[in-house]
Parts: C-alpha cells; sequence; structure tokens
C-alpha cells in the first residue's frame, strides 16, 4: 500500500510539470514543426523516473506527426529546463502521446445519437403494427 504523502507528492509534481512543459511548448520552442500543441495532462510513474505527457495537437493527423517529431528533438531541451525550473535533482524520462481523446469523444457521441435514432424508429414501428 502507498503512503499518501507520496501520492500527493506525485500529483503536485505531475501538475508541476504539467504547467511548466505547457510554457515550454506553447511559448519558448521556435522549432517550426510544433504546430498548436498544448499539454493535456502528464501521468508520472510510481517510481518518479518517467513520465507520460499527454499533448493534443489541433490540427490533422500530418500536423499532429510533424509536431510529434519536433517535441521529440526538444526532448533534452525540455527536461535540462524543468530541472532548472523546478529545482528538480533529476527530470523524469518524458514520453510524448498524442491526445486525440476529442475524436474519441465526438466518435461516441455519434455512435450513441445513431443508436438512438435507430431506438426510436424501433419503437415507431413497434406501435404501428399493433394498431
Amino acid at each position: 500500500m502507498e503512503k499518501r504523502g507520496l501520492k500527493y507528492r506525485r500529483g503536485r509534481l505531475g501538475e508541476a510539470l504539467r504547467e511548466e512543459i505547457e510554457t515550454i511548448v506553447e511559448g519558448e520552442l521556435a522549432d517550426p514543426r510544433i504546430g498548436l500543441a498544448s499539454v493535456s495532462s502528464v501521468r508520472l510513474a510510481d517510481d518518479g523516473r518517467s513520465a507520460q505527457v499527454w499533448i493534443f495537437v489541433d490540427g490533422d493527423d500530418e500536423e499532429a506527426d510533424r509536431s510529434m517529431d519536433g517535441l521529440e528533438a526538444a526532448k533534452d531541451y525540455i527536461r535540462h529546463e524543468l530541472v532548472e525550473r523546478l529545482r528538480l535533482r533529476r527530470a523524469p524520462e518524458l514520453y510524448f502521446r498524442l491526445d486525440r481523446s476529442d475524436r474519441e469523444k465526438a466518435r461516441v457521441e455519434e455512435l450513441l445519437a445513431r443508436a438512438k435514432k435507430r431506438s426510436k424508429a424501433r419503437t415507431a414501428l413497434q406501435g404501428k403494427e399493433k394498431e
């Protein structure tokens, strides 16, 4: 069982990492490959040695791929800046992941709307058969 204090510290550190990485990505990286990208969340590993950084990129898949390539190229710079700004002994290894939750959400909503429409059609059809 994990100690509550460690869990709380990891949560605070994850949020601090998210804020700093977002500041760096949105304002300081001059890589032309990186488009409109924002950090949606950071998930820190239990041991604190690695972190998954979920990036939301506004645009199509090609633009998202270019942005992710640019972020991979800037990974060492971002880690160095995190050590300086957050006064960490060692920054976690960063793994950038593309956040496509908006597309998944739209797809689920579309499927639910279809199911609702079919359900109404079946109900109307069954009502006509009873008459």
